[in-house]
């Protein structure tokens, strides 16, 4: 089952509405940003909308909730061309289908904010390090700047391995006579076993915080667990009462897949405490490795992403990085043409998706409507680092390291502006093929390994996604592109 959203679906907030969940995550520079997930049974999910269209900074750690009849989703940015500058800001909808509301600045700084509200109306937002600030009654605005902290986390044991104390990633959940608070410990990334989610609970969202013993609830306890940097966790119940951890984590030798979303089963104690149903012999957090099943049954069939990516829905599957911009795309039947920005893929805004299989193969037949465009298949780590194989008129291409690395001459007699392309992921080594007919396939003398492409090396929180670029000038048109998981 697990994971329930693979590839890089970092900082999950998750919410019920009857027999319904909705679910988004960390958008960080990618536009359209903040995809909303729609469930019916917590293992299969269909995007149903997205509540960003303008790049404001790297978006982090969303909360979604409903207030009122309202849905708000609140969330951090590192602003744009500020040197780091942070604040927070609310998107606002009817309906999680949309549409969402412009983003509203709250102008105030700290990051992973959580919205909780006591049964009197009283509204807070909660952010990292234990800290909170009162909202006005409509959520649009905080009230004053000074915040409060109320708590101090859980104080881990100090031999473990980890990144620091980090507390971070507030969500809160009121059941019964409590609020149940959790946070993430330990570090984002760093150490596989850095990441872990811990809880506190209080009858007032004032405090005081009872830690539980049962900390952490989730965790990777050595280097050789399948998930690592667990954390980041929030509650989630389904109707017939059955309680769960929504999640991210990195998997063991993949972490340039990102951060994936996890579901994991969790019993409450005789005295009202959370503790993980899946354990090792020691009685800690192991790996949801095996199957699980499903909380509920499907209500209806889920479209995979292999059946949709030819569509080229924006604001769904595809995206851009760091750019909205839809007056350069022209999608009719399954045919999408890009127009040409930039001189490399790297500062392209290539149109990318994330792709959660460890081994997977792109194809795309690629047409050149412009003497001096350029276009290919690309695996996009940030404008920097990437690599990808795509034509020009002159030659085929090959990028390396967000540089271009030379490439083979067109044979005699062929349409050199119609090319088939292939780029195959095969557990993180990279290879290409080439035809020019869609028939016969001649495999590239190049290839290259990526497992580095990812947070440790490089930072930024980013991810490797595939995706297609035109860079030059003019256009060009893909067609037939397949997304093929591999074994």
């Amino acid at each position: 089952m697990n994971p329930i959203l693979g590839g890089d679906y970092p900082d999950p907030t998750i919410m019920r509405e009857g027999s319904h969940y909705y679910m988004t995550h960390s958008s960080f520079d990618y536009l359209p940003g903040l995809v909303v997930w729609h469930s019916t049974d917590l293992v299969h999910w269909e995007p149903i909308s997205s509540a960003l269209k303008t790049y404001l900074g790297s978006v982090w750690a969303p909360d979604i909730s409903k207030y009122n009849g309202k849905y708000y989703i609140y969330f951090t940015v590192s602003l744009a061309n500020t040197n780091g500058k942070k604040s927070n800001f609310v998107v606002t909808a009817d309906s999680p289908y949309g549409p969402w509301s412009d983003p509203i600045d709250l102008h105030t700084p700290d990051i992973d904010p959580c919205h909780a509200a006591t049964d009197d109306g009283k509204r807070w937002l909660y952010f990292s390090d234990g800290k909170r600030i009162r909202l006005t009654d409509d959520g649009l605005a905080v009230v004053g700047q000074e915040k409060e902290k109320i708590y101090n986390g859980w104080q881990f044991p100090g031999d473990w391995v980890v990144e620091g104390f980090a507390l971070e990633g507030p969500k809160i959940k009121k059941i019964g006579k409590y609020y149940y608070y959790l946070n993430a410990e330990g570090g984002t990334a760093g150490p596989p076993t850095a990441h872990m989610v811990v809880m506190a609970r209080s009858k007032s969202l004032d405090g005081p915080w009872e830690n539980s013993p049962y900390n952490p609830i989730i965790r990777a306890y050595r280097n050789s667990d399948h998930w690592w940097n667990k954390g980041h966790g929030s509650l989630i119940d389904t109707p017939d009462g059955r309680w769960y951890c929504v999640y991210h984590a990195y998997e063991n030798g993949y972490t340039n897949l990102g951060r994936q979303t996890l579901l994991e089963p969790l019993e409450m104690t005789d005295d009202g405490w959370f503790k993980p149903v899946i354990t090792d012999l020691e009685g800690k957090s192991a790996d949801p490795v095996g199957k699980i099943e499903a909380p509920i049954r499907p209500m209806a069939p889920v479209s995979t992403k292999e059946q949709v990516l030819n569509e080229f829905r924006i604001g769904k599957e595809w995206r851009f990085y760091k750019n909205y911009e839809p007056e350069r795309i022209s999608i009719s039947n399954g045919t999408l043409t890009l127009q040409a920005k930039g001189d490399m893929p790297g500062s392209s805004t290539p149109m990318l998706f994330v792709a959660g299989a460890q081994a997977y193969e792109l194809e795309c037949e690629i047409q050149l409507n412009d003497d001096k465009a350029a276009a290919g298949i690309v695996l996009y780590y940030d404008s920097v680092f990437y690599m990808g194989t795509g034509i020009s008129k002159a030659k085929r291409l090959r990028y390396r390291k967000g540089i271009e690395k030379g490439g083979a001459q067109h044979p005699e007699g062929v349409d050199r502006s119609h090319v088939w392309l292939r780029l195959r992921n095969d557990h993180n080594i990279i290879t290409g093929e080439v035809s020019y007919d869609g028939v016969t396939w001649k495999r590239e003398t190049w290839a290259m390994d990526i497992a580095g492409y990812n947070h440790n090396t490089l930072y930024q929180f980013q991810s490797v996604l595939p995706g297609l670029f035109c860079c030059g000038e003019g256009s060009a048109t893909f067609r037939n592109f397949k997304y093929t998981v591999l074994p």
